[in-house]
């Protein structure tokens, strides 16, 4: 049966803009908490959202003294401003953890890349680009563009790439269905899992780091389970709370450095079982055991 959609030209972004509103601050919630870290980390401001800025300078987070015979642990977070967790878990391992693992790993971590999205409360940015579909040269998401152009900047080699995600009901009630109105294809809706779970990349998908993370948020929050056909969001599983996605294909986060070691983390915050407090330790405790199975990798 053909379907009647149309694609959203220029005229349907713009009134899709005018819609989004501010739902809450980027400067109070996220610029003060990286402010507070100022004394113990390096912190570098690598540009502005073009859209506005003085409200949307985005940073990176480095340890002191980067050493090049350690190897070099990224931490993003934010790619999708609305996964909020994903921020905050990125800023509170940054304060809490970090130096922990300093010894034995640099770190390099964007805890918000998309803060309008983040105010917006957004998967997509304001010309309803989604940036996790964007990490390319001369991506057409200017949020991808800066943190890509910060990264060759920096010249290291990453280990090991975190990106911290988060999966929620709105998944499906809203940015689903503005993509199938954006696109004029129909969308398949997926079961959301309730619980935490991991993208590896299907082409090095790193089974055993998977598990290590994976037993260590078991400590702090629940994983999800598949759903009747042994899938989460229409993935198979490949282990208890892990999925595959081919990560550089699809322009992911995850995948634009090539690094060893990858994994998208997904949260779960509509659930019943969780709180905000939960969904951030639970990002921390994803980080903390993957770096623990580094440790000797």
């Amino acid at each position: 049966m053909k379907n009647n959609l149309v694609p959203w030209g220029p005229a349907e972004k713009a009134s899709w803009l005018k819609e989004q509103k501010i739902q809450r601050s980027y400067k109070e919630e996220v610029l003060s908490q990286i402010e507070k870290l100022k004394s113990t980390l390096d912190i570098e401001k690598y540009g502005a959202l073009s859209y506005d800025p003085t409200l949307y300078p985005v940073f990176i987070l480095k340890t002191w003294n980067f050493d090049k015979y350690k190897k070099t642990i990224l931490i993003t977070g934010g790619v999708h401003g609305y996964e909020t967790s994903g921020v905050h878990g990125a800023l509170a391992f940054m304060d809490r953890e970090v130096q922990k693992y300093t010894d034995q790993f640099n770190f390099v971590c964007a805890p918000c890349i998309s803060p309008w999205g983040y105010e917006t409360i957004n998967r997509w940015n304001q010309l309803a680009i989604d940036p996790n579909r964007s990490f390319i040269p001369d991506s057409p998401a200017e949020e991808c563009r800066l943190f890509l152009n910060a990264m060759n900047s920096l010249e290291t080699k990453i280990f090991a790439h975190f990106d911290l995600h988060e999966t929620t009901d709105t998944d499906n009630s809203v940015f689903r269905i503005a993509k199938q109105q954006r696109d004029g294809k129909e969308e398949e809706l997926t079961e959301i899992p309730d619980g935490f779970y991991t993208v590896g990349d299907s082409d090095n998908p790193c089974p055993e780091f998977q598990k290590a993370i994976i037993v260590s948020v078991k400590k702090v929050s629940h994983i999800a389970p598949a759903d009747s056909q042994g899938r989460i969001i229409g993935a198979p599983l490949e282990q208890e709370g892990v999925i595959n996605y081919p990560l550089k294909n699809l322009s992911l986060c995850a995948g634009f450095s090539g690094a060893p070691f990858t994994t998208t983390t997904e949260v779960y915050p509509d659930s019943p079982r969780s709180t905000p407090e939960n969904c951030i330790e639970a990002q921390v405790a994803a980080i903390r055991g993957g770096l623990e199975y580094l440790k000797n990798a």
